[in-house]
């Protein structure tokens, strides 16, 4: 059986191993792989795994050897799922390895954004502390947490992680979420998203996207919020319009965004957040933990491993 890993760079650069791949047969490993160079690298493929490089269509075609398709992440928007179901290649995806790492990356932005840790770190480095008439200083205004207002939209596994940690911080959660009411965890409370929108001090995103959930958080939704909100994305980039969150920050409307996604990846020199200073925007890392990515790799190898002995796992178009 012929294995081919398409780009496996980010999700391993050398930290882990592929070896275990080769007890089911030869295994070529590219970094990264370009959409001209899709065709002539997996075209002699029976497996092949990867993260973000895109399987549909005439590439499909031209791949008649694929029968499975290992993702090296959860979400499987790389390929079509009808089609590859007509074509009887099996795909699965690695479910919930990282919801801890996001969770917390989650709390970074947040914690960031109230207590300013890296403005603060840099002004010491500049040596403001040591030129400080007082014992301390700031020129940024501080917020605790404590009796604050958290709305998430979407109450998966990474959205319920996020809900147990904010209320360890004494914050009340709300989530606009497809779940019965009764099934949400302890102290977190179902309502609208408008309800939402209208009472969170933090507003985080932790939903698919959707046709319906493409830009939401635009300058209508934002008009919506609390003036000084902040805003959280560590779900996808598209969940907001990028300009219109730039201009919520230019004008106070939102006072911080924190964000480990955009809707181009690398994003453009020009994209008007990285010009403002109260967004605080990190290369899509919250998944990349040495812990994340080891669960990543042991689960899509026992992924390929149950295709290989009959039995696949975590299929995603059944």
């Amino acid at each position: 059986m012929n294995i081919v890993v398409l780009d496996g760079y980010c999700a391993n650069p050398g930290d882990f191993s592929w070896e275990e791949l080769a007890q089911f047969g030869e295994v070529k490993v590219y970094d990264r792989t370009s959409k001209e160079e899709v065709i002539e690298r997996a075209k002699e493929a029976d497996m092949v795994l990867t993260n973000k490089v895109v399987l549909k269509g005439e590439t499909l075609l031209k791949l008649p050897r694929l029968k499975y398709i290992g993702i090296l992440a959860t979400g499987f928007n790389i390929i079509d799922v009808k089609e590859t179901r007509e074509r009887g290649i099996v795909v699965s995806n690695v479910p919930a390895y990282s919801t801890d790492s996001v969770a917390q990356m989650t709390f970074a932005h947040i914690l960031n954004i109230t207590n300013r840790i890296e403005h603060y770190a840099d002004k010491n480095r500049q040596g403001e502390w040591s030129q400080a008439s007082d014992f301390c200083y700031w020129d940024t205004p501080l917020h605790e947490l404590a009796g604050k207002t958290l709305g998430i939209v979407g109450l998966g596994n990474i959205g319920c992680k996020v809900a147990k940690i904010a209320r360890c911080f004494g914050m009340d959660v709300f989530a606009f979420t497809s779940k019965n009411a009764a099934d949400l965890p302890a102290g977190v409370h179902k309502t609208t998203l408008d309800g939402l929108l209208s009472i969170s001090d933090v507003l985080s995103l932790h939903c698919p996207l959707t046709k319906t959930t493409r830009e939401m958080m635009n300058k209508d939704s934002i008009a919506k919020m609390r003036r000084g909100a902040i805003l959280i994305n560590t779900g996808r980039g598209s969940l907001v319009n990028e300009s219109d969150v730039a201009q919520a920050l230019a004008d106070g409307q939102l006072s911080g965004y924190g964000a480990d996604v955009m809707t181009c990846e690398p994003p453009q020199a020009d994209n008007p957040l990285l010009k403002q200073p109260n967004a605080f925007i990190t290369p899509h890392i919250a998944w990349a933990t040495a812990e994340a990515r080891g669960r990543l790799l042991k689960t899509a190898i026992a992924n390929a491993k149950a295709f290989a002995e009959g039995r696949p796992q975590n299929v995603v178009n059944q």
